[in-house]
Formats: structure tokens, C-alpha cells, sequence
């Protein structure tokens, strides 16, 4: 049979009786994957759901954790993904973005063995304009004998993702997973109301002549990222001998989704913004799980001087430098950080 007649479902079904996935990490993706259903419509409707702009105006502004404008739809999306896996007993606690500590799931509830993370609306910021925007998760065991868990329990290496995944509203929304054999895409049939499997083992070509990067940022980079960027732009006639085009929406599920789709370079180096920080993005709802993504479809993902699913994360919200896509692009770009 085709791909096109495999629904997500039916996918985890086999995944769990080729003994990849147990029931309770299937009923978390499917979870999860209606939440994400739930947050299409919202963001489909656009201005018609009085949904768009940020929540409160002037001094009354909600400011998230991250020190971030509050956009109607975060909150509205973050709610909605700790209802749908507050009750269903496959989790032990979560963690968003969009809050500062984790959450245990209530004592009303039963217990599982899993800890999830999400950023509930990645590049919300993008939102009013009509640009694409996402939900990302990553999944994690909870340590043995905690039924409690807090911060600390959350804080494990990306190895130790058991499952990670996007979802991206778009023109179509598609639903982008991985629990550890490969990186799959399914496109939700709107009709129907279910994801099906559209692209089965997706895979980045290693080299590339595509690049997405901020620009804007250029004057604040460190010296290797200034060498490797100005060597691009030489294109043919300078050391990489071709001719390289620049894409950025500056929405990340959207640029890592062309990455998967096509090839090319995501990076978000360190800069003298964001030092004192760490980093831009957030190890434990982006980089993690997008660098599980770009490693299982034969990518790589690093900090430009470390495996990025290496990392020991010391705070939930913890930033990194990042670079991944296409593996000898990746290779490059870390070559240029390691000589200086």
C-alpha cells in the first residue's frame, strides 16, 4: 500500500509491534498530535478568532519567561497542549517554554513515564503577518523512581530523547517525528481530520548551496562566524568555489522544515546580544529536538564547537549557539569555529 493510505495512527501501531515505541509513548505522540490539530484551527482562522496581536497592551503586556511579548496565540497554545496531556496518564510532568518551572501532572490524575517539552507556538512572533509558525516537542523518560519530578529531573542530554517532533501551520500543516529509526512527515487531511504519512524516512542531502542565517546581526558575530559567512558570499570565486543563496523567514520550524525538505545550513551563532545568555535558542524546546530531527534524517546539529545532542543542559531554559542542516555544510561551519 502507499504511504498516503498510512494515517499516523496505523504508523505507531507498527512502530509499537516492531517493539521501536511502547503504548504509552504512542498515546503521548497521539496526544500530543491533537493538540497540534486543535492549534491549526486556531491559527487558520487568523483575525476571524480574535486570536492575533499580543495579550495586553502598553505597560499591561504579559511578558513570558523569556522576557518576550505574550502573543494571544502562546498563551492560547500553551493551554492547550497542557490540557490535552494533563489527564491521559502517559505523563509525569512537562515543561513550556512559555513557563517558568515544569509541571508535575496533579495528583488527580494517573502517572506515566514520560516528560514532555514543547514550545507551544514557535515564531509566533510572525504570527499577524501570516507567516508559518509551529509547535515543537521533545520527549524524555522521567528517571527512575521519581513520580514527582521537577527542574532537575527535565535536565537530560538530547541523546536521551526517546521522541521529538514539529508540527508547522502553513498552507498545509504537517507533522514532522521521529522516535529514534528515521524522520517521517505527515500532512493532516483536513477532510478527514487525521495526519497521514506523506514522506517516510526523510533525508537532507549532504551538501548544499543554501544558508539561512539573521544578517542583521552580522557587525555583533564573533570572528569565525564573520570568516565563514564572508567566504559564502564570495561564492565561486572565493574558497568554497560555488555560489551559495541565503534564505530566512526567521520562523524556525519553518526554516528547519525547507532544511528537511531540501537541503542547506540553519545557524544562529553566538553574538555579543546574546552572550551573556548563552546563546538565542532554547537547548530544551528547539535545538534538542529539531537536532534529533536533522540526526535522524542524516543531518548534524551543533553548537560550532560541540555535538549539539551532547550538551549537558544546566536550566530549562538554557540557550545555545546552533548550526544544523546538511552534514558537510554543518562540518564546515564548525571547521571555521574550531581554527580560531
Amino acid at each position: 500500500m502507499s504511504n498516503t493510505s498510512i494515517s499516523l495512527t496505523r504508523f505507531l501501531i507498527e512502530e509499537q509491534r516492531a517493539d521501536r515505541i511502547n503504548p504509552d509513548l504512542r498515546l503521548l505522540i497521539e496526544v500530543v498530535a491533537r493538540a497540534c490539530k486543535t492549534i491549526s484551527i486556531a491559527v487558520g482562522k487568523g483575525a476571524l478568532g480574535g486570536v492575533l496581536g499580543d495579550v495586553g497592551i502598553g505597560s499591561d503586556a504579559s511578558i513570558n519567561v523569556q522576557g518576550e511579548a505574550q502573543k494571544k496565540l502562546d498563551v492560547l497554545s500553551n493551554e492547550i497542549l497542557m490540557e490535552a496531556n494533563a489527564w491521559g496518564g502517559h505523563l509525569a510532568g512537562l515543561a513550556s517554554e512559555e513557563m517558568d518551572t515544569s509541571h508535575p501532572i496533579p495528583d488527580k490524575y494517573p502517572r506515566g513515564n514520560y516528560l514532555l517539552l514543547f514550545d507551544p507556538l514557535d515564531g509566533s512572533s510572525n504570527i499577524d503577518v501570516n507567516v508559518s509558525v509551529g509547535t515543537i516537542f521533545s520527549v524524555l523518560r522521567c528517571p527512575d523512581g521519581v513520580t514527582n519530578p521537577v527542574d532537575a529531573d527535565f535536565l537530560q542530554p538530547g541523546t536521551a530523547q526517546v521522541a521529538a517532533g514539529y508540527c508547522i501551520y502553513g498552507p498545509s500543516t504537517t507533522l514532522v517525528l521521529t522516535v529514534g529509526h528515521g524522520t517521517h512527515a505527515f500532512t493532516l487531511d483536513r477532510e478527514v481530520g487525521s495526519f497521514v504519512l506523506t514522506v517516510r524516512g526523510m533525508r537532507i542531502p549532504e551538501e548544499t548551496k543554501e544558508f539561512a542565517v539573521n544578517m542583521s546581526n552580522q557587525r555583533h558575530w564573533e570572528p569565525p562566524m564573520q570568516a565563514y559567512v564572508g567566504d559564502l558570499l564570495l561564492g565561486s570565486e572565493g574558497p568554497r568555489g560555488k555560489d551559495f543563496n541565503m534564505r530566512w523567514v526567521a520562523s524556525m520550524v519553518a526554516d528547519v522544515h525547507r532544511i528537511l525538505t531540501r537541503g542547506g545550513i540553519f545557524s544562529y551563532p553566538l553574538d555579543r546580544k546574546c552572550a551573556d545568555k548563552g546563546g538565542r535558542l532554547r537547548l530544551m524546546y528547539e535545538a534538542n529536538p529539531m537536532s534529533f530531527l536533522v540526526e535522524q534524517a542524516g543531518g548534524a546539529a551543533s553548537t560550532g564547537r560541540q555535538r549539539l545532542l551532547e550538551v549537558q543542559p544546566t536550566g530549562l531554559h538554557m540557550r545555545v549557539p546552533v548550526f544544523l542542516g546538511s552534514k558537510a555544510e554543518v562540518e564546515a561551519a564548525v571547521g571555521y569555529h574550531a581554527a580560531r
